[in-house]
This record gives C-alpha cells, sequence and structure tokens, in this order.
C-alpha cells in the first residue's frame, strides 16, 4: 500500500462495478442522487467490466469495494458499526427503526452488503405500523442507494503509506465513506494501515487531491473541498512529513468543474492534460510547514507553482480539444479525466477524439474505453479508480 505519484506503475487499484444502485435511478431522484441522465445499468457494467479487464490486461491488481465490504461484514464489530450508522437516522422514527433493524439482522454479509450499496425501499419490507412507515410513499427509500459509489476515488485517497477517508460534500454521498472508513479500519488486507483523515473532519473530496510527485500535492478547492477541508489535509501531510509543500487550487464552483481532476490530470512525471480555457488563469496559493505550523505564500500561476514544488522547469501542457468548442464538449465528457498505469500510458474515455489525438501527438499512448453509460454520473477513468499500491516514483 504505497502512492508517491499521480503516473508510477499502478499495482493495485480499488473499483466499485455498478450494481442494483444505478437501477434505483428514476428522473424523479436522478438530480438529488447528483446523475445527469439514467444510465443503461446492464450497459453500465459491461463498459465498467471492460475498464477493470484493461487494467488487469496490464499488470494491475483489480479489488472491488462490493467483495471488500462483504468480507468485512463477516466481522460483527464491523457489521454492528454499519448497521448502527443506518438506523442511526432521525427520519427512520422508532417504530420503522426496529423493523429495519430486524430486517438487517436477519441478511447474511453479501446480502447486507449490497443493502448498504444500493439502498431499501418502502415497498421491500413490511411493517405492523408506525406512523412514519404507514406515511411514506411505497416508492420511497428507507435506507439511500449510493449510485456515486462507482467513483471510488472521491471516498479515500493513499498517500505514501496512509489513507485520507474523505469527508464528502454532498448528502447523497455522506455515507460512502462509511463503507470505505469501516473497510479499511476491520479489513485483513489493510490491517495496520493508518488513517490520515477522516469523514468527520471538514470536506475534501479525493478527486480534489492530484499528487503531483513525491512529497507534492495539489488540492483544489471549489465545490465540494472547502478551504478549511485543504487546510486541514495540508497540516496532517506535511506535519507526517508525507509532504514538503501543498498547492491550493481554486476552481469554479459549477457541475462541469466539480474536481480538480475534472480541469487537470497527470499523464507523465512532467505532463497533465488541462481543460485550456482555465491553464493560464488557474493560481495556486504554496502551503509550506514545520510540524503542525503551516506557512501560506500568496497566489501564483499553478503551472509555474507546482513546477516549482516538483523541482522542474517546467510542466508540459496538452490541451482538452483542439478549439473552444471541442475543449468545452469534451472537457464536459471527462477528457481531462485520465487514469494513468505507468508513465506515457492512460487510459480515457474512447469518445474524447480530440483529446486522445492530442495525447498521441505529445507521445502518451492512451488506453480507450466506452464510457456512454458509465459518465452520466459526470466521471472518467480517474474518478472510478482509486489507487492502492504503486511503484515508488524514481
Amino acid at each position: 500500500m504505497y502512492v508517491d505519484s499521480e503516473v508510477s506503475r499502478l499495482r493495485t487499484v480499488l473499483l466499485h462495478r455498478p450494481s442494483g444502485e444505478l437501477a434505483r435511478l428514476t428522473p424523479r431522484n436522478n438530480d438529488s442522487l447528483l446523475f445527469d441522465g439514467i444510465p443503461w445499468v446492464s450497459r453500465a457494467q459491461e463498459e465498467h467490466d471492460a475498464f477493470a479487464e484493461a487494467l488487469r490486461s496490464r499488470g494491475v491488481e483489480v479489488l472491488y469495494l462490493a467483495d471488500l465490504l462483504a468480507e468485512t461484514l463477516t466481522l460483527p464489530e464491523a457489521r454492528a458499526e454499519l448497521t448502527a450508522g443506518v438506523l442511526s437516522a432521525r427520519r427512520l422514527g422508532d417504530s420503522l427503526r426496529a423493523v429495519v433493524a430486524g430486517y438487517l439482522a436477519d441478511q447474511e454479509p453479501g446480502r447486507l452488503g449490497e443493502i448498504l450499496v444500493a439502498g431499501l425501499a418502502h415497498e421491500e419490507i413490511k411493517s405492523s405500523g408506525g406512523l412514519v412507515y404507514e406515511m411514506m410513499d411505497r416508492h420511497e427509500f428507507v435506507i439511500d442507494p449510493l449510485p456515486n459509489l462507482l467513483f471510488t476515488r472521491d471516498s479515500s485517497v493513499w498517500v505514501r503509506d496512509r489513507v485520507a477517508v474523505t469527508s464528502l460534500a454532498m448528502r447523497a454521498r455522506r455515507r460512502e465513506t462509511t463503507l470505505t472508513h469501516a473497510i479499511y479500519r476491520h479489513h485483513p488486507r489493510f490491517a495496520g494501515a493508518e488513517l490520515l483523515f477522516d469523514p468527520s473532519l471538514e470536506h475534501v473530496e479525493g478527486g480534489d487531491v492530484l499528487v503531483l510527485a513525491p512529497e507534492v500535492l495539489a488540492i483544489g478547492v471549489g465545490e465540494r473541498t472547502t478551504p478549511a477541508g485543504a487546510e486541514r489535509l495540508a497540516q496532517r501531510v506535511i506535519a507526517a512529513g508525507l509532504a514538503h509543500t501543498v498547492l491550493a487550487v481554486p476552481i469554479a464552483q459549477e457541475r462541469a468543474t466539480m474536481h480538480l481532476d475534472t480541469v487537470c490530470t497527470m499523464v507523465d512525471v512532467d505532463a497533465v492534460v488541462m481543460y485550456p480555457n482555465l491553464a493560464d488563469s488557474l493560481r495556486a496559493w504554496t502551503i509550506t510547514g514545520d510540524g503542525d505550523e503551516l506557512r501560506v505564500r500568496p497566489p501564483r500561476p499553478f503551472l509555474e507553482a507546482a513546477a516549482d514544488a516538483m523541482g522542474i522547469d517546467r510542466l508540459r501542457v496538452i490541451d482538452t480539444g483542439l478549439d473552444p468548442v471541442t475543449a468545452e464538449r469534451e472537457q464536459w465528457d471527462d477528457g481531462n479525466n485520465t487514469l494513468a498505469i505507468a508513465p506515457r500510458l492512460c487510459v480515457a474515455y474512447e469518445r474524447n477524439v480530440e483529446t486522445n489525438a492530442q495525447l498521441e501527438r505529445a507521445g502518451i499512448e492512451v488506453v480507450r474505453i466506452s464510457g456512454s453509460e458509465l459518465g452520466s454520473g459526470r466521471g472518467g477513468p480517474r474518478c472510478m479508480s482509486c489507487p492502492i499500491q504503486r511503484d515508488p516514483l524514481r
């Protein structure tokens, strides 16, 4: 378990294969559940399977969150913790809470894991009474589904040999980190892993965290990560000796640019693919420190500040698209959201034709995957993957 860059050889990654939780999406709830459309579930699964196979074929071990969760739920302490988490919802009321507690207690670990991910609808349980149950719509959720769990990048981030379980900003996603938190604390695969951050802290999401180089992080601040969250994570990584420099990078608080990795990802040790509309305007506050005391320097151009922190002359920039219209379209379609498997080797959505051509002209090999259904939740290959082990960057 070790990650000190965005681009060194990827060895182990955490994915979540979409399942029943996507089937919960309807025109009535897709906005509140943060999806721009209603995905075709079986096609989304086919696309995700192809993504996983593309990684395996290049020597990457793929771990599935659902499998880890089922194995974690065999442990009584973890089962009690996760069950108590969903039962604590105040909207249930005492009568319905007792019914749900009994229903969950009867489930074997695999089925319980499915419920925690896909949710539980009113019509799937029978109650002997209680005002809350009687007044609920038959299609209303007793336990909300987690369709955004597909984007495993957001709920945890590895920085060298420690893991930050993040604090998700949007209400529809907050329960995701209870699952990852339990897995990292209880599953034997992660025995001894030290937690760097936890969901009780200020909002930070993994899509906003780029490990630019050993001991250099960039943290986007915008719709999902707050300045307080960025400051807290910076303080912790610097105090732990995991980073000497953290760059805080404000981004527009808009759906199209919800995370830093929607506008910029690394594809080589000195190269990024970047939305050209922001390349010159993106700025960064430079954070350094000694122990718990942080020093914050005034903002300067992001690319310049990043190169200085990384100890290189400059960062090569590969533009999304070739013209403003194509750039805007392909940025919306996650053209910037690539996953590096190794230096100069990345995974990208096939639909971003011009951006992929730009990458190849710059000497980057592109592994193209389909994402017509996966992309309806606004996320690309990087969003859908949490690297757990990479080779140390030399």
